[in-house]
């Protein structure tokens, strides 16, 4: 796997299980997310906030405004901008000027960003499907159901 640090081990017996809880879902999260970075580096030379840039311009076939991206990708105008420029040098997405207002632009990916895109997508769901493939079917499920409540109460807890 990776060198992601078990956050995990940081909780003392006697902590919160809340705070055990907390720890446990992080450390969960590190060391997927390391794992699927680094398949998408070897297998694919890519990093992971290129592959989501394509997969929010695959789900718009029409396209994305540059800070429609930033917002659903939560960073900034800057990181995209980035991001997109490496993108189109390599052919994969094409800029286009929005004619109403000539600081915008809108991103889409080429036939050539869909076609890697698609390859790309179809090699990360069957990592995260082999991550999480020896789990028990009725575990996913119970994980799953109890992540959404926990969900809920975060959405509600922080509510205004």
């Amino acid at each position: 796997m990776t060198d992601a640090p078990d956050l995990e081990s940081r909780a003392a017996p006697g902590d919160h299980q809340a705070l055990r809880l907390w720890l446990r879902m992080l450390t969960c999260c590190n060391l997927i997310e390391g794992e699927i970075r680094n398949r998408l580096r070897s297998e694919f030379d890519t990093t992971l906030p290129r592959f989501d840039l394509m997969a929010q311009l695959q789900r718009a076939p029409e396209g994305m405004k540059m800070g429609e991206l930033s917002r659903h990708m939560m960073v900034t105008s800057g990181n995209i901008t980035g991001i997109a420029d490496q993108l189109e040098k390599e052919g994969l997405v094409v800029r286009t000027k929005v004619e109403s207002d000539r600081r915008s632009s809108v991103l889409q990916l080429t036939p050539v960003g869909r076609e890697t895109f698609a390859r790309m997508a179809k090699a990360h769901e069957s990592w995260i499907t082999g991550l999480f493939g020896d789990m028990p079917e009725a575990s996913r499920h119970a994980l799953f159901q109890a992540l959404g409540e926990l969900k809920h109460q975060v959405v509600a807890a922080t509510a205004d």
